[in-house]
């Protein structure tokens, strides 16, 4: 294969660069316009000249497409996709020379392009299927992601290139390797400054990596949810209920029987119930010790914690306004759990702004791991990541034996396009609290989002695997895990190992639609269709709501000839898709983002709530 390179230059615009592949289509063509040519001799030069002026606009026309022919083959007009999109750098400026190659999946077809000055690009005519996108320029960090295209689809991506300092800032060997950017004092780097409607910040990145972004702040936030309520860091006052107590139900009862205006029998029983999530029970009797002694802190707590176990979070709030009046003498650790608290519910009452600076108040009040947790993961609920970074960062070096903060440091690491550096930080998790399935589960979604092998997880889903055999994703990630790093390689013995974990995976839970989902990727690139056939029906019926199952099961049909059954596929796949969008950007809108300013930056710096992610949309 030859290429040829064409400078056109038109009035007021730049030389287009223009890449022609050579093919038999080519060449014919060619030929073609050299018998016209010929033809055109023996014509009236009035007429000649007509003729071949048109010929010669059409040209120049045709020429000026990205014109992809390997790519186009095998398609109808009905069914050719296109990709279009910009490129820009992390201040949101477009960048033009970035080389752009477009491979499918098999490695069958490719195309090349380059982005113009305004940092677009363009790949025309491309036929249905899987494809990796990957860019390049001079001093900016390689970009590598996957992309599904149905057929007819015409998809619009941005990309967001690093230079090679901003990606490695994080992990420079020169500085400590939880973060280079934190500082040890009690000053945040930033400034949140408001709130806004987080629909219109998207399109700035991977739609997968961003959903993914999304599912894992909602999963670092459930971290923070393992105790059924929040528990004061204050040291219990004498009499506090002890394990041997809090075990007998009965004697407690007998006790507010005996003595139904007792403050220590109300209180005591309104502590058992809440410790045992009744909070309906609690709640009477933990207002009863509060009427009898309203100056009793521990108790005033447990019953604004028992409203809002009970969703009363208007009541709940009110009380701890009502603490925070009243007690003049608090210390700044019980203060602090007031506003962590509080915290908790303004987020509840949809005010995240005036949760998050509960937050930051109880964190400045009290370093400990709950408040700094608290912080960073309502950061990250709300798509600040920068700032996410920050807090999670400082509070892994303050407590560096806690796993949930490493774990939430790695997801917002994550949204920024630093996939490597977020894995490296969930295998730390992992290796903190072996036993503990969390930072496995987020590093295995990390995984699954990614196209190519995380630093370290394999050796950590591998021990997952180990060490819960009768986990059914703990053997689907790992089998994630060792397809990607030998995928394309042909290795019979890695894609025989991923096969039998897929399986093993399936026949734990049946329902768990993404195994056969895999299996039938799997089976797909090996070129076995007829099996991979049966692997995208199980897996949807698993879950007939997935449209991924039904796109890949069009492309099975459409390998086998079938084109009806893969047309009705690819239909189901669109609506599915559809409705799944529709789904998530009212979830986006319902749940707002923060706009924040980093310190020391200029205030236009992150005008919108997160870094834009270096990856394509899927």
């Amino acid at each position: 294969m030859w290429q040829r390179e064409l400078h056109l230059t038109f009035t007021s615009a730049s030389p287009l660069k223009v890449r022609i592949l050579d093919s038999r289509e080519e060449r014919s063509r060619l030929r073609l316009l050299s018998a016209e040519n010929s033809q055109r001799k023996s014509q009236p030069w009035s007429q000649a000249n007509g003729s071949w002026s048109r010929r010669v606009l059409l040209l120049v026309v045709l020429l000026s497409l990205p014109w992809s022919p390997a790519l186009a083959q095998d398609t109808t007009p009905q069914q050719e996709s296109q990709v279009e999109g910009i490129v820009r750098d992390s201040a949101g400026k477009p960048v033009a020379g970035v080389s752009i190659l477009l491979a499918e999946e098999s490695g069958s077809t490719r195309a090349t392009t380059r982005t113009n000055a305004e940092g677009a690009f363009a790949f025309l005519a491309v036929r249905a299927g899987r494809y990796t996108v990957k860019l390049e320029k001079p001093g900016f960090r390689d970009v590598i992601e996957d992309s599904k295209l149905a057929p007819a689809e015409k998809k619009h991506c941005e990309f967001v290139l690093r230079t090679s300092a901003e990606a490695s800032a994080l992990s420079s060997p020169t500085t400590s390797p939880l973060s280079a950017a934190i500082e040890l004092d009690d000053r945040p780097t930033f400034t949140v400054a408001g709130i806004t409607d987080s629909t219109g910040s998207g399109g700035h990145g991977s739609e997968t990596r961003r959903r993914t972004g999304e599912v894992l702040a909602r999963e670092t936030l459930n971290l923070g949810s393992g105790k059924s309520r929040e528990v004061p860091t204050t040291t219990p006052r004498a009499g506090a209920i002890d394990s041997e107590t809090l075990a007998s139900e009965d004697a407690l009862y007998a006790a507010v029987r005996h003595t139904p205006q007792s403050f220590e029998s109300n209180h005591q029983l309104g502590e058992f119930y809440l410790h045992s999530e009744r909070c309906r029970e609690a709640i009477p009797l933990l207002e009863t010790a509060y009427t009898v002694n309203p100056g009793d802190h521990p108790n005033a707590f447990d019953l604004a914690v028992a409203f809002e176990a009970c969703g009363e979070f208007v009541r709940a709030r009110e009380r701890v306004d009502q603490m925070l009046k009243r007690d003049k003498d608090l210390g700044k650790r019980e203060e602090a759990d007031l506003r962590r608290l509080l915290g908790n519910l303004d987020e509840k009452l949809e005010d995240p702004l005036a949760a998050v600076r509960e937050y930051e108040q109880a964190a400045g009040l009290d370093s400990s791991e709950q408040n700094y947790f608290a912080w960073g993961a309502e950061l990250l609920l709300h798509r600040a990541a920068a700032p996410a970074i920050d807090v999670f960062g400082k509070g892994a070096r303050l407590h560096p034996d806690s796993a949930r903060m490493r774990a939430g440091l790695g997801a917002a690491l994550y949204t920024t396009g630093s996939a490597d550096e977020a894995a490296q930080r969930l295998c730390e998790a992992s290796d903190l609290e072996p036993e503990n399935s969390a930072p496995y589960l987020l590093l295995g979604k990390m995984q699954e989002a990614s196209s190519t092998p995380l630093n370290c997880a394999e050796q950590k889903l591998a021990r997952f695997a180990q060490d819960q055999p009768e986990n059914a994703l703990a053997d689907y990630y790992y089998a994630l895990a060792i397809w990607k790093r030998d995928r394309g390689s042909q290795d019979p013995d890695a894609l025989e190992h991923a096969q039998a974990l897929l399986e093993k995976s399936s026949a734990i839970d049946p329902k768990l639609d993404v195994a056969y989902l895999q299996l039938g990727n799997l089976y797909f690139f090996r070129g076995s269709f007829q099996e991979a056939l049966a692997a995208y029906q199980k897996a949807i019926a698993a879950n007939p709501l997935g449209s991924e199952a039904h796109y890949r099961l069009g492309l099975a049909y459409k390998r086998i000839g079938d084109g009806a059954k893969a047309q009705v596929e690819f239909e189901q796949y669109k609506q599915l898709d559809k409705t799944e969008a529709a789904t998530i950007e009212r979830q986006r809108r319902e749940l707002r983002q923060f706009l924040f300013v980093l310190k020391d930056q200029p205030a236009n710096a992150h005008p919108i709530s997160e870094p834009l992610a270096p990856s394509v949309a899927k």
